[in-house]
Formats: C-alpha cells, structure tokens, sequence
C-alpha cells in the first residue's frame, strides 16, 4: 500500500496565497511562487495550487502563475479552479501541472469528468469534494449542490476520478482537526484515494487523518511557518506515522 502524503495546499486569489476559516475572511499568506517553492524544497510529498476565485470570476486559471509555480517545483503539482473543459485541463498540464481537480463545473455537468478521463487519463483527475453537514457545496462553498459527499464522491469515482480532494467547510482554517466522520464515510464509499482537507492544526489532527484517508492536505498550519512542514514529518513519524522519506 502506498504510503500517506503530506500536500501543503495553497489557495490562491488575486495572484497570492490566501486563507480563512470556513472559506471566509480570506487573508494574505504569501506569494505562491516563493512558498510553493519553499514546500517542494522541505520534502513534500506534493502541491496543491487551488484558484479559488477562478469559478467565482468566471473565469478560466492564471496559466501564467501555475507556469511560474510549476518552474520551482520537483515534487507532482495539482491545479484546480476554472477547469470547465478537457482543453482547461490539458492547458493547465502544459503549463506543468501533473493533475487537474474539478469542482464545480463537474457537480453542473457530471459527463466532464469522464471527459477529463478520457482525454488526459483518471490518474490525473482529481475531485475536489466541498461539503458542509455532509452535504457538497459548489461555488467556492456558496451554494449548495443538492448532493450527498459520500455519494457524489462515489459517482464521480465511477465516472473516472483518480483521487477525491475533500474539504470539510465546517473544519477550514479552524486548526480544530479534521472532520474524521465525514472522511471516512466519503473513504469508505470510494476506492480511489481520499485526500482529507480542513481542520490541521497539530501533527495529532494529521496523524488521524491519515488514519481514514491517504492523504493530509495542510494550509494554515504551514503558511506561516513553512519550515514546520519538516518539524511536523518528524513529530509524525515518531507517532509511528509511516511517511516518505523526504527529497
């Protein structure tokens, strides 16, 4: 069995990192190029570049600040926000993402993720999964889906997503742990791997994430201490935590 992933995440509006709780009073973290940087060099095992005004905005992803991101980095990079079309995802892959995640645009037209299978394979389509109550949000949180998270996250497996990227919206930037009984429902309705996302603020939260799902995403811990991704490895791996080792 592969072993768990540490994925510092980086929200990104207006061209630099941002983070809130709850999705809301967004807040200025840093620049994306530097800290995506930053990341890659201290061992992660992967990057998350989320746009998350792209959808908002109506809008398709800052292409050129994903291609200044994807030059600092040797480490898979994951890019969501404005992928509405098997062409958004190949540009976004050409720009130097390894995977593309879709939200929105898939939970308005489910047939895009198979679309995205086919044309740049399921390995490297990722479902980002926001929910609240259990229930998928769209639109950066702000509207209900009308969808179950464990079965949205378990039609778009079927349709072709490699992996579920899922939020817990009522966890976000909290630092009060992650939303355990969400991950591991949505974890037990799907094969694929779960990234469990929302709520870290301690390498105990992390430690019983990577329990249910196969992967930890990490923002607010990191953001403003960076060098802590490497303090946090440590403190897992002394939990018994069976990580990578670092690049």
């Amino acid at each position: 069995m592969p072993l768990p992933r540490l994925i510092p995440c980086l929200d990104v509006a207006g061209g630099r990192v941002v983070k809130g709780i709850r999705f809301q009073g967004l807040r200025d973290a840093g620049d994306p190029v530097e800290l995506g940087a930053r990341y890659s060099d201290a061992g992660a095992d992967e990057l998350v570049f989320l746009d998350v005004k792209a959808t908002l905005e109506e809008r398709a992803n800052r292409i050129e600040l994903v291609e200044r991101v994807a030059e600092r980095l040797a480490i898979p990079f994951t890019v969501g926000g404005g992928v509405r079309s098997a062409a958004d995802a190949e540009a976004l892959l050409r720009a130097g993402a390894d995977k593309v995640a879709v939200n929105s645009a898939a939970l308005e037209r489910p047939a895009l993720i198979g679309e995205l299978a086919e044309r740049v394979g399921s390995q490297a389509v990722v479902l980002a999964v926001d929910a609240t109550g259990g229930r998928v949000h769209a639109r950066a949180g702000t509207t209900d889906a009308g969808r179950d998270a464990a079965e949205w996250a378990a039609e778009g497996e079927a349709l072709g997503a490699g992996e579920i990227l899922l939020t817990s919206i009522d966890a976000d930037g909290t630092r009060a742990g992650y939303d355990l009984a969400l991950t591991a429902r949505v974890a037990a309705a799907v094969s694929v791997p779960v990234i469990a996302s929302g709520g870290a603020g301690g390498a105990g939260h992390v430690a019983q994430a990577l329990e249910v799902a196969q992967a930890a995403l990490l923002a607010s811990i990191l953001h403003e201490d960076p060098d802590r991704l490497a303090s946090l490895r440590g403190e897992l791996r002394a939990a018994g935590v069976l990580l990578r080792d670092a690049a």
